[in-house]
């Protein structure tokens, strides 16, 4: 193989398993179906490890778990008891201090129609969960973030072991603390601060470790102790990057609080999401998302303004004036006040939406049904289970057959040898598997047409030690009994994430050239960014009802977002220099923008793509609570089942998944880098 490029070679690697697994498919059927005999009985062996680990520190969370009751209990009486118009002047107050006029009048409105929305008590009792577990998650994070800068041995375990936090899904936190904790708001409570760590954990070390050399010379020379150096010098030095961390470590906080309502049996929001979707309440059900929209967004631009270098300071008195009329109006009126939950002014609007709802798809039944039946029958069940068993009277209205099989393959060997004989021979080869691939469907695929054609592409992404890891992690997918639920979450995720790639590249494009579509873009996708995980189920489950194809474009409305920023941002990054000595040169904007902007954005556009990957995972647990199947629908049974053993496996096999894609795009976001000279 002398002179091919390691693309290529990775190529004929996976064409010649396929290749193999095809010929042999009638003579050893166990290069196609793992045997059920060779499977391990992993998952029993983790819930063992895990029942007894954790029956063994089970007496120390429960005591643990007893001692958090009081401040969240105390935190909940003080925020239900306190009248809302002192909460609201307060929170007023502090924007004013953090953002000025915008961000107080936005304090106002956002709470002005939580208090409008009849959900008051449960917004209070949600924020009371977040006042508790964002603290706990601030010192867990930091005080891993300090330990990992002071010991550089324990650095890259630490990042191993939060790469795993983040990839796991995050329903699969919830099963060990089921068990852990009983059932109730605490379980909420903890899971937040334990999912919320990581984030401040991140940030504290690349703070600390961004910290001037020069300072720490200063420090040391002026005769402190270590702690002194640490605490009155470097951690001041890190405070912006530490405030980033306060920042995603308080929306990571709120959105798993949401998450948690389905263990928690608590009064809050994500437990009246949860209720109203369940009920088909779709009115309530939006109204209620859209307080928690309302609570992200408000502590999203708040905490944001901490991370900015220069903030404009504002008049303090005008802050206490804001506070001293929320204190007067509460004690002149406090007799007359109302039960903030018995506002519900917009219960009208949410009866109205339901109606609505039921006359749209009344009326447009027909369409509804034609586009969910289209991409079902002409998409993704061909992804799914391949031509030869999705090409039916049924749905295509004809039965494919061996022959039409043959000409697709024939096709792709055509294709593959004009590439060939152009010199792009990885690009044909790959075309050839595609064909394979879609006549298969990605469900069916032979395991050693999995293991080898994923070892190819981590070795041209990353070298032998990735391919290595990546072959041994699927390995143990195979092993565990879990692969053919690995490969359905594989296939609607990488559906999803291709889709995410040609809307939000369009989309990304289409911001890059007009300044007028990024500003209506923009706010758009500052709303999704803020908008918890289980709000995206509302929309689609009003119009499209429970299925698979809700799910689907649940994954693509979370996962889209990252795609379209990173494509804006490396298009409109380009150095001036370049762009000057284009125009120079008389290159129109289609040639500029293909061959100088494209190739420069191209780490920049990778790195969306491993984004958008890990939101399609993080996405397709809480889409299983609408219809899908795989890892997913797994790890959610085994919830209701307070099954440890199913649930940390299936989550660990997401978690490699994840992992693996992560990895992947990395190396090719790095080589890309090494090319540009970046």
């Amino acid at each position: 193989m002398a002179g091919l490029s390691k693309g290529s070679v990775a190529a004929l690697i996976a064409a010649a398993a396929g290749a193999l697994c095809l010929l042999l498919e009638s003579s050893l059927p166990w290069l196609v179906k793992f045997p059920a005999a060779w499977v391990l009985p992993a998952t029993d062996w983790v819930g063992a490890a895990m029942e007894w680990f954790l029956a063994l520190i089970k007496p120390a969370a429960r005591s643990f778990s007893a001692l958090m009751f009081y401040p969240m209990e105390a935190a909940n009486y003080v925020l239900s008891h306190t009248p809302w118009p002192l909460v609201i002047c307060a929170t007023t107050a502090l924007a004013w201090m953090l953002g000025g006029v915008r961000m107080a009048l936005m304090a106002v409105v956002g709470l002005g129609f939580v208090l409008a929305s009849g959900y008051w008590p449960e917004s209070m009792n949600t924020l009371a969960l977040v006042a508790v577990s964002v603290p706990l998650a601030l010192i867990i994070g930091g005080g891993i973030g300090i330990l990992a800068n002071e010991y550089p041995r324990i650095r890259q375990p630490v990042q191993a072991v939060l790469d795993i936090m983040q990839t796991v899904p995050t329903f699969a936190y919830l099963t060990p603390l089921l068990v852990l904790f009983g059932f109730g708001p605490v379980v909420g409570l903890i899971a937040s601060a334990i999912y919320a760590a990581p984030p401040m954990a991140r940030n504290v070390l690349l703070g600390l470790e961004r910290v001037e050399p020069e300072i720490k010379e200063a420090a040391v020379m002026s005769g402190g102790t270590r702690l002194q150096q640490l605490f009155q010098c470097e951690i001041p030095s890190a405070g912006q990057q530490i405030m980033v961390g306060v920042n995603q470590c308080l929306m990571a906080a709120l959105s798993m609080v949401i998450i948690a309502a389905v263990i928690g049996g608590f009064d809050d929001i994500g437990w009246e999401v949860l209720l109203t979707m369940r009920k088909a309440q779709f009115g309530q059900s939006l109204l209620a998302g859209l307080v928690i929209v309302i609570f992200a967004i408000l502590i999203d631009r708040m905490s944001g303004t901490l991370t900015q270098d220069r903030r404009a300071k504002h008049d303090p008195r005008v802050a206490w004036g804001i506070l001293a009329l929320g204190a007067a109006v509460s004690a002149i009126f406090w007799s007359q006040l109302q039960q903030p939950g018995t506002y519900a002014l917009f219960n009208p609007v949410a009866d109205s939406v339901d109606r609505g709802l039921s006359a749209f798809t009344s009326a447009n039944a027909e369409i509804l049904t034609a586009l969910k039946n289209n991409v079902l029958f002409y998409v993704l069940l061909p992804l799914r289970i391949g031509l030869d068993q999705a090409v039916l009277p049924f749905t295509w209205g004809f039965a494919w057959t061996p022959v039409m099989s043959l000409g697709l393959f024939a096709a792709g060997a055509a294709a593959a040898v004009v590439f060939a004989l152009r010199g792009q021979i990885a690009l044909g080869v790959m075309l050839l598997i595609a064909a394979g691939m879609l006549e298969t469907g990605i469900s069916q695929l032979p395991w050693p047409f999995v293991l080898a054609g994923a070892g190819a592409l981590a070795w041209v992404a990353g070298g032998r030690g990735l391919a290595i890891l990546t072959v041994v992690l699927l390995g143990t997918i195979l092993l565990s009994g879990l692969w053919e639920r690995a490969l359905l979450s594989l296939y609607l995720s990488g559906a999803a994430v291709f889709a995410c790639a040609v809307l939000g590249g369009a989309v990304g494009l289409a911001s890059a050239v007009s300044p007028g579509v990024w500003r209506v873009v923009r706010p758009v996708c500052d709303m999704l960014q803020t908008i918890p995980l289980f709000v995206f189920l509302i929309p689609v489950l009003m119009v499209f009802q429970i299925g698979e194809f809700s799910a689907f474009l649940a994954i693509i409305a979370y996962a889209i977002v990252p795609m379209i920023r990173y494509t804006r941002h490396g298009l409109v990054s380009t150095p001036d220099e370049m762009i000057e000595a284009a125009t120079a040169s008389g290159a129109t904007t289609w040639q500029m923008l293909k061959d100088i902007r494209a190739p420069y954005a191209a780490p920049s556009i990778l790195l969306g793509l491993n984004q958008t990957i890990l939101y399609a995972f993080a996405m397709l647990v809480i889409a299983a609570l609408i219809g899908t199947t795989g890892l997913g629908q797994s790890i959610y049974l085994a919830l209701g089942q307070a099954d440890v053993g199913l649930g940390i496996s299936a989550g660990a096999a997401m978690a490699i998944l994840a992992l693996i894609a992560d990895r992947m795009v990395q190396g090719f976001a790095e080589e890309r880098r090494k090319a540009l000279g970046l």
